[in-house]
């Protein structure tokens, strides 16, 4: 079954868990559900800063692991994400990937390549209503699938040309794998992540990986061992 415009609107907000009630009558208009969904996503990253746990993240070169590194990872008093290396306290760049052993100028061009890339990543995630929203209004709803899953996909949601697919579960309300093919630099990007939800409610990236066919290179990133501070 496929649904446009509005209804498309309450699948993701059941389904996704990012309304916290259902409403009444009919679905509230796009600009009122992105900002639920903004506000209800808010409330997860609030939940999420009462905790810490282990990021441990591969830079994948030509099938070969070029570099491995672990950190721990908490919110600061300034809420401001807070990552400590583990296996590399003397890593030469921000993200401690790479090993000195590169040539400077190429492991420079390697970084601003992985930096950029980061930010690609970063939005997909649809950070302000405004991307919600806009997203939503021109989403298509599909499913279930055999899985009991509803995907929600679009185009052209950050780079023209580009698919956007996330898919979830309606008795858990909460997404469970998200797909992304795009470009970055004129290389195509093919985005991967699945969530888990804990106990307590919080629902979390579990594995990401982003895919570059062009140079051989993935970076794929795993969250694990979520424990609450005191």
């Amino acid at each position: 079954m496929r649904m446009k415009a509005l209804s498309v609107l309450a699948v993701v907000a059941i389904a996704a868990g990012w309304v916290p009630t259902l409403w009444a009558q009919s679905p509230p208009a796009p600009t009122a559900m992105a900002v639920r969904i903004t506000e209800a996503r808010k409330a997860n990253a609030a939940l999420m800063q009462q905790y810490s746990w282990t990021s441990r993240t591969e830079v994948i070169d030509q099938g070969s692991v070029k570099d491995l590194r672990l950190d721990t990872v908490n919110y600061g008093p300034n809420g401001q994400l807070q990552r400590t290396i583990m296996n590399d306290q003397s890593a030469p760049l921000p993200f401690g990937f790479l090993r000195r052993k590169i040539a400077e100028d190429e492991r420079q061009k390697v970084e601003q390549y992985l930096t950029g890339l980061r930010g690609l990543v970063e939005q997909y995630t649809l950070p302000t209503a405004g991307r919600v929203q806009e997203f939503m209004s021109g989403a298509t709803a599909t499913g279930p699938d055999a899985g009991g899953l509803f995907e929600v996909s679009g185009r052209n949601v950050v780079v023209q040309g580009d698919t956007f697919s996330l898919w979830v579960d309606p008795a858990s309300r909460h997404p469970r794998r998200l797909q992304v093919t795009t470009t970055f630099q004129g290389d195509p990007v093919t985005l991967i992540a699945t969530f888990k939800t804990l106990h307590a409610g919080l629902n979390h990236v579990a594995f990401a990986e982003a895919i570059v066919p062009a140079k051989q290179l993935s970076v794929q990133v795993q969250n694990f061992d979520y424990n609450r501070n005191n």
